[in-house]
C-alpha cells in the first residue's frame, strides 16, 4: 500500500515525476553585461548596461560620459573667434555643421551681416558634407549587420568629397572652415567645375548602393518592421533630423526656420515611407540617408549655379565684445538639428554657451526601444541613430 503523509491527498507517480523536474529544471538568470565603451558597434566610446536573459535583452541603458571635455566650459576660456577649431570636435563627422551653427550664433549677438556669397559657400560645404557623412553611415550600417563588402564602395565616393573638401579648405575633417561674418577661403579657380564632375559621376553610382544594400533581401529581413518609432513617439522623445523624418515627421530646419542661403534654393524634404516593412523601422532610417543624399546634390547644383559675386567675409574689429545679451542658433546638421545657446557680458569671452546635438537625444529612446530585442538587433538600432560619442558628450 503506497503510503501519503498525514492529511494530505494521495500523491500519483506523475506528481512525484513533476515534482523531481521541477526541482531539476535549470534557471537561467539575468546578467548585466558591458555593451562597450570599445565596442566596434557602439560608434564611438559609448558603453550600453545590458540586462540580458540570454540572447534577449530585458532593456539596454546607455551609459555615457567616457567622451566628457567640457567643451561647453573651453568655449567661455577662448573666447568667440578661437572657439570655432573646439567645433570641430563636436561632430568629427559631420564638422561643418558646428562651424556653421556657432558661427550664426555669435553673429547674431553682433549684429553681423553675412555677405551673400559667404551664405552660398556654406550651404555647399555643408551639403558636400552631409553626403561624407550619409556615405559613412550607410556603409557603416551594412558592416555592422554583417555586409562587409559595400563599406569600401561608399569610402570611395567619400574620398572624392574629402578631396573636394581638402582643396576648399586645406582639411579632410575637422575642417575650421566657416568664420564669424563669412567663411575663410573662397573657392579656388575651377573648384566649382570638380564639385560639377562629381555630382554627375555619383547620381549615376547611387543606384549601386541599391543594388548593393538597400534591397538585398538579408539586409532587409534584419532592418525592416524593427524598432519601429511611430511618429508621436519619435516627437515626444525629441528626437530630430533624418531620425524623426524617417517615422513620418516633415520637419527640416533648413525649411522651417531657415538660414544662409536655403531660402533661394528648392529642395524636397524626404520622410519614411515604409516601403519595405513599417514607417519609422530601422530600414527606413537607413533608407532616408540615401534620399538625403539626392537631395543634396539637387541643392548643390542649385547653389553652384546660382552663386553671386561679392566678398566671403564681414568686415568685424579685431576682437569680438557683443552686448552683453543671448542669441540661440540652429542649423540641420547631419544628425539632425544642432543648436547653440551663446550667453555674453559684454566681454570677450561668452558668459555661456551651451551646445544641443542629436545624437544626445537619441539616447532617451533606446531603452524604451530595447525591450525584448535580440543583441543583434540592438547592433542594428544603434547603427540607424546614426550616432557619434562627441555629440553626446562633448
Amino acid at each position: 500500500m503506497e503510503r501519503q503523509a498525514p492529511n494530505s491527498p494521495a500523491m500519483t507517480l506523475q506528481d512525484t515525476h513533476s515534482a523531481l523536474y521541477k526541482r531539476l529544471e535549470v534557471r537561467t538568470g539575468e546578467m548585466l553585461v558591458n555593451m562597450g565603451p570599445h565596442h566596434p558597434s557602439t560608434h564611438g566610446v559609448i558603453n550600453f548596461m545590458v540586462e540580458t536573459d540570454g540572447e534577449v535583452m530585458t532593456r539596454a541603458v546607455p551609459d555615457v560620459g567616457y567622451l566628457h571635455r567640457s567643451i561647453e566650459k573651453i568655449a567661455e576660456k577662448v573666447g568667440y573667434t578661437g572657439f570655432m577649431p573646439y567645433t570641430d570636435r563636436i561632430d568629427y563627422l559631420a564638422s561643418m555643421f558646428a562651424n556653421h551653427g556657432w558661427a550664426m550664433a555669435v553673429e547674431k549677438l553682433l549684429g553681423v551681416e553675412v555677405p551673400r556669397r559667404a551664405l552660398y559657400m556654406r550651404v555647399i560645404a555643408d551639403e558636400l558634407n552631409r553626403i561624407a557623412n550619409h556615405l559613412v553611415t550607410a556603409g557603416a550600417m551594412a558592416m555592422d549587420i554583417g555586409a562587409v563588402t559595400p563599406f569600401p564602395y561608399v569610402l570611395r565616393e567619400r574620398e572624392y568629397v574629402n578631396d573636394l573638401i581638402e582643396e576648399l579648405c586645406g582639411a579632410r575633417l575637422t575642417y575650421n572652415y566657416v568664420r564669424v561674418g563669412g567663411v575663410a577661403w573662397d573657392m579656388p579657380d575651377g573648384w566649382a567645375a570638380k564639385v560639377t564632375t562629381f555630382l554627375d559621376h555619383f547620381e549615376k553610382v547611387l543606384p549601386e548602393f541599391d543594388r548593393l544594400i538597400t534591397y538585398n533581401e538579408i539586409y532587409i529581413r534584419r532592418t525592416s518592421k524593427l524598432c519601429v518609432i511611430p511618429a508621436e513617439m519619435a516627437i515626444q522623445y525629441s528626437l530630430s533630423g533624418p531620425n524623426l523624418r524617417a517615422s513620418g515627421v516633415s520637419y527640416d530646419v533648413r525649411r522651417d526656420h531657415p538660414y544662409a542661403a536655403y531660402p533661394e534654393l528648392e529642395f524636397d524634404i524626404p520622410v519614411g515611407l515604409g516601403q519595405v516593412g513599417t514607417v519609422g523601422d530601422c530600414w527606413d532610417r537607413y533608407q532616408l540617408r540615401l534620399m538625403e543624399m539626392r537631395q543634396s546634390v539637387r541643392i548643390l547644383r542649385q547653389a553652384l549655379a546660382k552663386i553671386p559675386e561679392g566678398p566671403t567675409q564681414a568686415k568685424l574689429p579685431r576682437k569680438l565684445k557683443p552686448e552683453a545679451g543671448e542669441a540661440c542658433s540652429r542649423v540641420e546638421s547631419a544628425r539632425g538639428e544642432l543648436q547653440y545657446y551663446v550667453i555674453s557680458d559684454g566681454t570677450e569671452n561668452p558668459y555661456r554657451a551651451r551646445i544641443r546635438t542629436g545624437s544626445f537625444t537619441s539616447m532617451g529612446i533606446i531603452e524604451p526601444l530595447s525591450r525584448g530585442l535580440m543583441i543583434a538587433d540592438l547592433v542594428a538600432l544603434i547603427a540607424s541613430f546614426d550616432v557619434v560619442a562627441p555629440e553626446i558628450d562633448r
